[in-house]
Formats: C-alpha cells, sequence, structure tokens
C-alpha cells in the first residue's frame, strides 16, 4: 500500500514531467507563430510590435502610451518607437488626453482600422488552414485550454489584463528585472 509520502512524489514526479512536456509544446508553437507573425504581418507593411500596438488600440482604446507599453509587455521608450512609426504611416493618432491635460491620447485611424481587419482575415484564414484536419470538439477544447492557461499564467506572474501588474503597473521588463526592479 502507497504511503501518503510515495503519493506525493508520484504527484511532483508527474507534475514536473507534465510541465516538462507543456514548456516543450509551448516553446514549439511559440517560435513557429513567431515566425508566422513576422512572416505574415510584415507583409502588410508593419512589423509584428507595430501589428500588436495596433491590436490592442482597436481592441481596448484610446490609450495612453504608458497603458499601450503595459499591454505590449514593453519599456515605454520601446512603445513610443513602435507609436512614432505607426504615426508616420497614418496608422495611429495622438490627441490630447480629456482627462488630463499633461498626457496624450493614441487613437487608431480608419486606416489603422482597416489595416488590423485586413491582417486578422489572413491570419485567421491562416489558423483555418492549421485547424482543417482537427475534429470540432477538439479545436474547441484546445481554444479553451490555452486561454484558460494565458489566464492562469498571468495570474500566476501577476499580471493583470493586457501585462498590467496586480497594483496597475506595467509589467516589469527583462531590464527592470537584470537592475533588480523586480519581485
Amino acid at each position: 500500500m502507497a504511503t501518503a509520502r510515495q503519493s506525493e512524489a508520484g504527484t511532483s514526479e508527474a507534475l514536473e514531467r507534465d510541465a516538462e512536456a507543456l514548456h516543450e509544446a509551448l516553446s514549439g508553437l511559440v517560435r513557429l507563430y513567431q515566425f508566422r507573425d513576422r512572416d505574415q504581418i510584415c507583409c502588410f507593411d508593419v512589423s509584428v510590435p507595430q501589428c500588436y500596438g495596433l491590436e490592442a488600440l482597436v481592441r481596448d482604446g484610446p490609450l495612453t502610451l504608458g497603458e499601450l507599453a503595459g499591454r505590449l509587455y514593453l519599456d515605454k521608450s520601446t512603445a513610443s518607437r513602435v507609436v512614432d512609426a505607426l504615426q508616420r504611416k497614418g496608422y495611429v493618432n495622438r490627441a490630447p488626453h480629456p482627462g488630463d491635460r499633461r498626457a496624450l491620447q493614441l487613437e487608431v485611424t480608419p486606416a489603422g482600422r482597416q489595416l488590423v481587419d485586413r491582417i486578422r482575415v489572413s491570419l485567421v484564414e491562416d489558423a483555418k488552414a492549421v485547424l482543417g484536419d482537427l475534429s470540432p470538439s477538439f479545436r474547441r477544447e484546445a481554444a479553451r485550454f490555452l486561454h484558460r492557461l494565458t489566464e492562469v499564467t498571468a495570474t500566476r506572474l501577476g499580471h493583470g489584463p493586457g501585462g498590467a501588474s496586480g497594483d496597475g503597473r506595467a509589467v516589469p521588463t527583462a531590464s527592470a528585472c537584470r537592475a533588480g526592479e523586480c519581485d
């Protein structure tokens, strides 16, 4: 008969195996999607971070630069360069913030909204090709699993929606962590 200690060890070993398998599977999927995004999105005259910025502004906007940086998991200076490029291309406008005269608000232009729609159609078509040979129940369960995994991971890391920490600050960046500013 297994003791409680043996049962705990078996559960710990199973968790270790499952975590390793999940890490390998997600690492492979993320790498593939990064290259897919780069190859497809760049055909639309924007970089992947610029596309993500436009998507965030369409979904959640208008936003301040700090809010956008948090949603993109970027330093404010990096997000500013992304917005500068989007503004030069006519996809984003900076406008006075209605509630804070010191701040600017970022808004998507009609051309930016149209671009996001065109990119989304392209990426959804690609997803349909990937999912086409899978059963409908597996497709639905995979989407539910990935949404739940995203929620659990964000909670575990202390990140709120779009990269905000539980206290509303942007998620610490790698440079902040190297400087010892992560807790």
